[in-house]
């Protein structure tokens, strides 16, 4: 125990001799008594409340995802919701889970501590999505929202993500007094708990069934711009295979998809039914190709058109298309959401719909392609730091003000939503988008690739790519803030032979956003690169986003940005 640092001993120690703290925790922490550098991981800091909420490794220890860290959290919470509600009626808070490991422990932990506050929890009784969560706290007029979920994360992480009333993820102002009514929990006895038996009997704990399951998915499928199309021909003549990747996608998916006509909808079977860990892939993240392997082949099998793939909580889409070959081509989230943007957009344009004052949202690190047809169509087009919060708080501004309509907003990380109903990215309405509009286009004579090449001809070839480095523990902190104050100290005048002309350091508060540990290096060629501290795995990401001639001269481009860069990163 000497070789660990004198936080790490104290919290240990703490852990250990406290009565609240179940004699499993206590005996998983003794057999690590010879691992001195695990138990300084577990213990050197406590699990930060970061991007939304905590996000870690599940196991016993400060730094670890569990019953108690989860416990302190919620306590924390609830009192920033009881400092929130109006007044009128009771506070509540609506509580969905995903498919990881110790999810439904997590959010029943999550509800009697509510409880144990006076504050009525509104419970899913099996897994639920994230955007149906958001969804949710709106539909329900509750006063916050928990989603327990590490979103595509590896099996060993779960996460707790909060909500405000009006269905977001907090943003940081909201955030920072969550974070300080959790740092004045000292102790576990401080966490107020009572047992579900007496949140039951105190008319605490609801539990919710197939009403708000309904709300969601009609609500989902009134987005639509093609039902009455899809429902008379077209979804009859396109076939989809889709993978919920082992979550919770796959019910509100296919839900959504036969209500506005889709008949020729295929899940991949080994992926159909939840799974904590994920076995039949690597990661269960849609932005990788590996995440396709089953689906490819169910989809060679069955001659289909598109293969649509969600994230564990459903809120990540990723798309799979055939190009001029037949052959299948993983879309990236800027090529998504592109192409969702121009059938969107076009498609309201066709009905008289498209409202003049329109707005479409992306984040800074989303290729600039979006922009350019968002803008063809007459739309405002806002940038706003990573995180679908931000997108969420400029739709409530919008709403509020009523200067602008909100249409559609991105990131590249396959985020996506259309439609006033939620405040955070929806995979379920986004596998709806993309199918309709590959049912659309194919009755022209299209695929989505083809599609694609005509937006290339007309507005350029952009193309993306990401780098990113995973960097764990301790140490890995610490390296990654030596990469970034580098970079920050030393700018670099030109890279890849290409003058850099702006140098956006995001730390500063720049351009009216919150500030953010980002740096963004603009080329005069118009090439940019951007290097990012995940808020939500020990990754720094490197963002690439160039601008050719052509598809080729694009792809040039980009890879001479990122030797040069990555060089750089990786020490070289």
């Amino acid at each position: 125990m000497t070789q660990l640092s004198p936080k790490a001993l104290e919290t240990l120690e703490r852990w250990l001799q406290d009565p609240l703290v179940d004699e499993a925790t206590k005996g998983e922490l003794r057999a690590l008594e010879n691992d001195p550098k695990e138990l300084e991981e577990r213990f050197y800091r406590d699990l930060e409340f970061g991007t939304g909420g905590l996000r870690g490794v599940i196991g016993a220890g400060s730094n670890r995802i569990n019953r108690y860290t989860v416990g302190r959290a919620t306590q924390g919470f609830a009192k920033y919701i009881l400092e929130q509600h109006n007044g009128e009626g009771s506070p509540s808070v609506v509580i969905a889970h995903d498919s990881r490991r110790f999810s439904p422990e997590f959010t029943l932990e999550a509800a009697l501590v509510l409880a144990g506050n006076g504050i009525k929890t509104h419970l899913f009784p099996s897994l639920r999505s994230t955007p149906q969560l958001s969804f949710s706290v709106r539909d329900l007029k509750a006063t916050g929202g928990i989603v327990i979920t590490a979103s595509h994360n590896p099996p060993e992480y779960n996460g707790y993500k909060v909500y405000n009333a009006d269905g977001g993820q907090l943003i940081p102002d909201e955030a920072e007094k969550v974070i300080s009514y959790i740092q004045q929990v000292d102790s576990f006895d401080a966490v107020k708990r009572i047992s579900q038996e007496e949140a039951e009997s105190q008319g605490l704990l609801h539990w919710l069934g197939e009403q708000e399951d309904e709300a969601f998915t009609d609500t989902v499928a009134s987005v639509s711009v093609a039902r009455e199309e899809i429902t008379s021909s077209l979804g009859r003549n396109f076939k989809i295979v889709f993978t919920p990747l082992h979550g919770t996608g796959n019910i509100p998916v296919r839900s959504v998809l036969s209500k506005i006509g889709f008949t020729e909808v295929f899940v991949v079977p080994q992926q159909e039914e939840p799974d904590s860990e994920f076995s039949t892939v690597k990661s269960p993240n849609p932005e990788e190709r590996e995440a396709f392997t089953l689906a490819m082949e169910l989809g060679e099998e069955l001659n289909a058109d598109l293969l649509i793939g969600t994230d564990p909580d459903a809120d990540r889409m990723g798309a799979v298309v055939r190009d001029k070959d037949g052959k299948f081509v993983v879309l990236s989230g800027n090529q998504s959401g592109a192409l969702m943007i121009h059938y969107y957009l076009s498609r309201l344009q066709e009905q008289g719909k498209l409202p003049t004052n329109g707005a479409v949202v992306k984040t800074i690190v989303t290729s600039e392609m979006g922009a350019a047809v968002a803008s063809h169509y007459g739309a405002t087009v806002f940038n706003t730091l990573t995180g679908f919060k931000y997108i969420g708080e400029k739709m409530t501004q919008f709403e509020a003000s009523g200067d602008y309509t909100y249409l559609f907003g991105y990131e590249e990380s396959y985020g996506y939503l259309a439609g006033n109903y939620a405040r955070d990215k929806d995979a379920v309405l986004a596998a709806m988008l993309i199918a309709e509009a590959g049912a659309y286009y194919k009755a022209q004579g299209k695929t989505l690739y083809d599609v694609l090449q005509e937006l290339y001809e007309q507005f350029g070839y952009f193309l993306e790519s990401l780098e990113s480095r995973t960097l764990k523990g301790k140490d890995g902190v610490a390296q990654i803030q030596g990469i970034m104050n580098d970079w920050r100290s030393n700018p670099p005048q030109e890279i890849a032979g290409t003058a850099v002309s702006e140098i956006l350091d995001y730390s500063l508060g720049i351009n009216g956003l919150p500030k953010e540990n980002v740096l963004k290096y603009l080329l005069v060629d118009g090439s940019w690169f951007c290097l990012r501290p995940s808020g939500t795995e020990p990754k720094i990401k490197v963002y690439f986003a160039v601008r050719g001639e052509s598809l080729q001269n694009a792809k040039d481009k980009v890879a001479a940005l990122t030797v040069q860069v990555m060089g750089r990163v990786d020490g070289n």
